[in-house]
């Protein structure tokens, strides 16, 4: 493939090629991956990274003082005086760190695309205004090599060749909006077919689908959950899940990431005292985790985890966001990968994003359950119904997994996945930087630590033709910024042999390979 990604007029669509490759030791054997908390931090890197932290905000600090002493400022919050007699609409920590902190890298954020998210990506350039110093698309484009996007299975690669035909049967046949929620006018046929279907692939009695995958955990959660009731959640968490405990009323505990042993502490402990003041026991216990942690890249512990939340009588919910399509040897996720029954989770819950190119999201459980959130969940009586196209591309996609159209190419997909992630984890870390994630995961998180260096990987990448996505406080902890690469089924050995040859000159330009030395 030309290294530019661009294709030959009539060149057909790339299919993914397995090429299989399995991380080995000197011994032959699988190295170990280091859990997230154990990976080692130099005191210089810890040093530095927080003296950045504490000179950008001195100087913010200082600027919004000499701003409001002489009016000079373009924050119009600075310029006008508090009105007593109302809160303030914003939190004055967030509201500086957005200005003093977020502002000064926000080229690296929200870049604007004008192509399919495939492996090759067509991103817009943008430049600040003279005057204002907002961001402005100068009409130039660069194609990149795409290492952000959820295109896990390389759906948008070869589209036209695997679900075009039903989605453009779908657009002709169906609207674009049903124009209600599904208790109204919002229900087709599309709908019960997938719900169906999800429900047989992840294994269980029945599903409802979600026009979005973060309100699907927002809305499901308060509809399970209430007064009376105990949700465990890890640490680490999606904030989509962290919306929706609390919106629930139930009181909320958490346990260190991915720890089964620190959760049976929990329980153990939530059990033998019971409710706050009256001590009564709780009415249910809601264990919630995640298939694949989204900014971590690891996968969840849910042999041990179930087999705790099963010994406390306590109901197990696993997100399969990133992990549904992408994990398991037929991809059917977190459970498949690990050897757990699907009977041992009580809820399961996912999203078309990532695996099956749409939009939307599920949850799957026994019958009861699942009628019960028909009648009673928010994102089912008052969100408007997914998109009967959308259903038309998650359905084919569904069925190229399973291998029912397509021949292999649903099996091929996955192969290529889990050998790309792998691939490009074991020569990031041969390399000395700090990654984090378990092997077969499509997430590689490295570490960059020091806030300077979030918008100077970005954009050194992007100098060199990468689209990458660079993550900083509040999505990770203050001193744990990095960078985010997706792997898909759509990358071949010689775009991520590429990438991985730029992504090194980068890593030593400004010298993030902690594992090589403590100074970077």
């Amino acid at each position: 493939m030309a290294t530019n990604g661009k294709a030959a007029p009539g060149t057909p669509p790339r299919r993914p090629k397995p090429a299989p490759f399995t991380p080995s030791n000197a011994r032959g054997e699988r190295p170990a991956i280091v859990p997230a908390e154990d990976v080692d931090m130099s005191f210089f890197t810890e040093f530095t990274t927080y003296f950045a932290y504490t000179l950008l905000i001195a100087v913010g600090h200082l600027r919004d003082f000499w701003g409001r002493l002489t009016g000079r400022t373009r924050f119009a919050t600075l310029k006008s005086k508090p009105q007593t007699k109302l809160a303030p609409l914003l939190k004055s920590w967030e509201n500086f760190y957005t200005r003093r902190l977020y502002d000064r890298i926000i080229d690296v954020f929200n870049r604007p695309i004008c192509s399919s998210p495939s492996a090759w990506i067509t991103v817009q350039e943008r430049a600040p205004h003279p005057e204002t110093s907002e961001l402005i698309q100068t009409g130039k484009e660069r194609r990149c090599l795409n290492l952000g996007s959820y295109n896990y299975l390389g759906f948008a690669d070869d589209w036209m060749n695997t679900c075009g035909e039903p989605v453009l049967k779908a657009a002709r046949e169906w609207p674009t909006s049903c124009g209600g929620t599904r208790t109204g006018v919002g229900t087709t046929p599309l709908h019960r077919k997938l719900e169906a279907k999800v429900a047989k692939f992840v294994g269980k009695e029945d599903a409802v689908v979600f026009n979005m995958g973060y309100g699907t955990n927002s809305t499901t959660v308060p509809a399970l959950v209430g007064r009376g009731d105990l949700i465990v959640s890890d640490e680490l968490n999606h904030s989509s899940i962290v919306a929706g405990c609390r919106a629930s009323g139930a009181l909320i505990r958490s346990f260190k990431h991915n720890d089964a042993k620190a959760l049976e502490e929990v329980l153990r402990e939530a059990i033998a005292y019971g409710r706050p003041r009256t001590r009564r026991p709780w009415r249910k216990i809601l264990v919630m985790v995640e298939g694949i942690y989204s900014m971590e890249g690891e996968i969840c512990d849910l042999k041990n985890i179930s087999k705790v939340a099963k010994k406390y009588k306590a109901y197990l919910y696993l997100d399969e966001a990133h992990s549904i399509g992408a994990l398991g040897d037929t991809g059917k996720g977190c459970c498949e990968h690990c050897g757990v029954d699907p009977a041992d989770v009580d809820i399961l819950m996912g999203t078309f994003t990532k695996s099956f190119g749409g939009m939307g999201g599920y949850v799957a459980s026994s019958k009861a359950v699942v009628d019960h959130l028909r009648r009673t969940c928010p994102g089912v009586l008052a969100h408007d119904a997914m998109s009967p196209i959308m259903c038309a591309q998650v359905l084919r996609a569904l069925d190229i997994v399973q291998g029912t159209v397509k021949g292999s190419l649903g099996r091929e997909k996955i192969d290529a996945l889990k050998s790309n992630s792998n691939y490009f984890r074991s020569e990031l870390q041969a390399f000395g930087l700090h990654v984090y994630g378990d092997w077969d995961s499509p997430i590689v998180p490295v570490l960059l630590y020091n806030p300077t260096k979030i918008a100077a990987f970005s954009r050194e990448c992007f100098d060199r033709g990468l689209a990458v996505v660079v993550v900083g406080f509040p999505a990770t902890t203050l001193v744990k910024s990095r960078a985010r690469f997706c792997v898909s089924a759509g990358h071949t050995r010689e775009d991520l042999d590429d990438a991985l040859k730029k992504i090194k000159e980068v890593a030593t330009l400004i010298k993030i390979r902690y594992n090589v030395s403590g100074f970077g």
